[in-house]
């Protein structure tokens, strides 16, 4: 470990934090090399425990023997770079981080059928691109019994800097990849889709014969314009979720949430199947 005190966000090596984008982060040209940023000492623990290796730290001096000590023995052999609050301070949102900033390595995207293997529930985040919703769905994920995550490339990335902080490290606690064919690709590895939209042939959310499938991936929309007509065609259900006062639809991270506790399987579904 080698504690490092700068007195510039210039300081070689330190613009990993301060200067880099998010796509020169994630580095797409050599992905091996791609990194990214977790903030708060509980976020960094959760990534650290699910295997991520981290690469430098950045925190206020008094942190070293504070909120950063126990990260800092875990991590080993890396810069630890430090500083006054004041200059820290001038970083966006930093003083919100509990003064502990960690760049971890981006892992290696991963099969989309490796990801899914042994996966009974999974959900298909479609041209979602807010950051707060992409979390609170990782987090929505991990709390209510999805076992995998798929996005299509017009998705928000679940490691942007935000989105790992919205989601508490959730994006940590469940396999996750890219998904880069059309959703009817899933019924080759024996899952059923249904896609969340308003339809005059939607099913209720509660129908049995959809919360019966043993396997399941719950497709989720856009913001604004929800999924295409194209995706809800080839879904196997198109759902709804029944709402009072005329209300018509729900923020897609609320509804994530909505379907994730409704379908998920079923208490002694496992024993049954085998």
């Amino acid at each position: 470990m080698a504690i490092i005190k700068i007195e510039s966000l210039n300081h070689p090596g330190v613009e990993v934090f301060s200067t880099l984008t998010e796509a020169q982060l994630r580095n797409r040209i050599e992905p091996e090399k791609g990194v990214f940023i977790a903030e708060s000492p509980k976020v960094i623990h959760v990534a650290l425990d699910a295997g991520y290796e981290p690469v430098a730290l950045l925190c206020e001096e008094k942190h070293i023997t504070g909120d950063a000590s126990a990260i800092i023995r875990r991590c080993g052999d890396i810069p630890v770079y430090t500083g006054n609050r004041e200059l820290l301070a001038s970083l966006t949102g930093y003083t919100l981080t509990r003064g502990v900033l960690c760049a971890m390595r981006r892992p290696l995207p991963r099969r989309v059928e490796d990801v899914c293997a042994g996966a009974r529930r999974v959900v298909v985040i479609d041209g979602v691109v807010d950051t707060t919703n992409i979390g609170a769905i990782f987090r929505s994920a991990a709390a209510l019994g999805i076992d995998a995550v798929l996005l299509t490339p017009t998705s928000c990335d679940p490691l942007n800097r935000r989105a790992v902080r919205v989601s508490m490290g959730s994006v940590f606690l469940l396999p996750w990849t890219w998904l880069e064919g059309d959703v009817s690709q899933l019924s080759s590895l024996g899952f059923r889709t249904a896609a969340m939209a308003l339809t005059d042939d939607s099913v209720s959310i509660d129908c049995p014969a959809l919360m019966a499938e043993p396997r399941l991936a719950i497709i989720m929309g856009t913001e604004g314009d929800g999924l295409s007509r194209e995706v809800i065609d080839k879904a196997d259900y198109v759902v709804r979720i029944p709402m009072s006062h005329g209300v018509d639809s729900l923020n897609v991270a609320a509804a994530s949430a909505v379907a994730f506790w409704q379908l998920r399987l079923a208490k002694g579904a496992d024993s049954e199947e085998k």
